[in-house]
């Protein structure tokens, strides 16, 4: 509960929030390691938002005989710059950044190949180590792994953020109306929960993978049908601790509806578990998307991702930049929610001050 009071369902109650969340953020922010980490973390996805400015093949400016092109957002054929094909021009080509250069200018990207780029003029065999070409080499495919690591982390985080949102959503409904019926619903809840809790989730992955063709949204879909069960609990708990409370028959006893009663005056107190896991969560269907993606039952082998990249780091032992450039991503990652979290947990704890 926010600052461990029950609050009513009146007026004072709603004007009581916005004072505990100030206060929540206020121990938030002495928490140093969480209020880093929460910036740290922002920084990074804002950045991997902006991947394609960060990295791509195609110029995000050029001039061409007085010309201003903006190859980032229309293809122009080779033929445009003097080449033989009416094809859209490869930009990794030398030949093709000499004909620009040689009546124009060029602005690339600061690592001038996307996640699917191919490069077909490295001189050195693929997987190629790290050098000036490729900051952290590339990988089976020659496909540049610094560019894949941008991506893989902008597709990661916005996975686990969508199922987050999708498992919390399904998880606070059922959690409240279990808690605030309670009876013979709460018990047929909980009947289906350990039925449906019991059903293998990697097997049934398995023979969806099997049947259709992967996708991320497959893979949110199946994932968020199971993401939901553990959170619902904490909220059944809330709502069954405070139904009986006074200011809730009172409420009742003035007509309040229920779902007014159960969204607008319990809710709020039984979100403060909801919170704190929420860094939690996103921690975990980060591992969950990567794991089953090292695994072969992901997402697409052309989607960037990080679980791909340390499945081509296994395949590939002499190629050592694929796992530990992988590696370190993910720790990363995974370190800024953890620590976040824990400054979430803390405080949301009233008895810190």
């Amino acid at each position: 509960m926010a600052e461990g009071i029950a609050m009513p369902p009146d007026g004072l109650g709603q004007n009581r929030r916005p004072a505990a969340f100030a206060r929540g953020w206020q121990r938030f922010k002495r928490n140093r390691r969480g209020y880093i980490s929460l910036w740290l973390f922002l920084v990074l996805f804002a950045l991997s938002l902006a991947a394609p400015i960060i990295a791509n093949e195609k110029p995000l400016l050029m001039q061409y005989k007085g010309q201003v092109l903006f190859p980032l957002f229309k293809d122009y054929p080779e033929t445009h710059f003097g080449g033989d094909f009416a094809t859209p021009a490869d930009y990794t080509d030398p030949y093709v950044i000499d004909l620009i250069e040689q009546d124009g200018w060029v602005i690339r990207a600061p690592i001038p190949f996307s996640h699917d780029t191919i490069d077909y003029y490295n001189e050195h065999p693929n997987p190629a180590p790290p050098s000036a070409r490729h900051l952290l080499g590339t990988d089976d495919r020659g496909r540049d792994v610094a560019a894949r690591l941008i991506y893989g982390f902008q597709v990661s985080v916005l996975f686990a953020l969508a199922l987050t949102a999708i498992g919390t959503a399904i998880g606070v409904l059922a959690g409240a109306v279990q808690g605030f019926l309670g009876g013979r619903v709460d018990l047929a809840f909980q009947r289906f929960i350990e039925v449906w809790g019991a059903l293998p989730e990697l097997y049934l992955l398995i023979i969806f993978a099997s049947i259709f063709e992967p996708s991320l949204l497959l893979l949110l879909v199946l994932l968020a049908l199971f993401g939901w069960m553990g959170l619902s609990d904490y909220v059944r708990a809330e709502f069954l601790k405070s139904r009986n409370l006074d200011y809730v028959r009172a409420a009742r006893a003035l007509g309040v509806s229920g779902p007014r009663l159960m969204f607008r005056h319990l809710l709020p107190n039984a979100m403060t578990p909801v919170v704190t896991f929420l860094p939690f969560r996103i921690s975990g269907a980060v591992l969950a998307l990567t794991s089953l993606d090292f695994l072969g039952l992901g997402v697409p082998p052309s989607t960037p991702s990080l679980g791909e990249l340390l499945a081509q780091g296994k395949d590939n032992i002499d190629a050592w930049w694929l796992s530990v450039s992988t590696f370190f991503v993910l720790v990363g990652m995974l370190m800024l929610l953890i620590f976040i979290g824990e400054g979430t947990r803390d405080a949301l704890d009233s008895r810190r001050g």
